[in-house]
């Protein structure tokens, strides 16, 4: 699995969606460097692991369909993301709040993202994919999929002692780097 690159500069970003306009099929680049900021802004907010993948693949889908309609107006390709993420959540919680009328809680719809916290999210992205392989796996196996340290020790052919001290150092490496600024 290969790492997404960290966000470009705004003339690497224009390029790119001038590209996708003229081949859809150039819109995988864009999807690749701006996947985990708009996951990191839906998973904040919605809080349903199954929810925030649909909504983000409902995101880019809307994206690519409306990228004709995109304008450069002072405001970073990444906005326009997020705020179509935003949109998307907004009628996910009526559509829940419908559908469950008192039951459970629906997600906060939110008017104005907080870009400091979704970038800082997708820097976290970022950084677990930039760990060595076997503390990845065992970062995505804990707390993306919510496995059990037997089952992420029986996966990867590991006692459960030597998953404990991957993932104790993957939270060390994940901390370090965060406090450090680097990504």
């Amino acid at each position: 699995m290969a790492a997404p690159r960290a966000l470009a500069d705004n003339a690497e970003i224009r390029a790119l969606v001038e590209a996708a306009r003229r081949n859809p099929s150039r819109f995988g680049e864009l999807y690749e460097m701006f996947f985990e900021l708009v996951y990191a802004y839906i998973a904040r907010r919605v809080r349903d692991r199954d929810a925030a993948e649909d909504l983000t693949s409902e995101v880019f889908h809307k994206a690519l369909a409306n990228l004709g309609n995109f304008e450069w107006r002072g405001a970073p390709f990444g906005a326009w993301l997020v705020r179509i993420a935003a949109n998307a959540i907004a009628d996910y919680a009526k559509r829940a709040a419908r559908d469950h009328a008192s039951c459970g809680h629906p997600p906060e719809p939110s008017t104005e993202p907080d870009m400091e916290a979704v970038e800082n999210r997708a820097r976290l992205f970022r950084l677990v994919n930039d760990l060595p392989d076997d503390q990845r796996r065992v970062v995505y196996g804990r707390f993306v999929d919510e496995r059990s340290i037997r089952d992420m020790a029986e996966e990867l052919g590991r006692s459960e002692g030597a998953i404990k001290q991957l993932q104790f150092r993957a939270m060390g490496n994940l901390r370090a780097r965060m406090e450090g600024g680097h990504a």
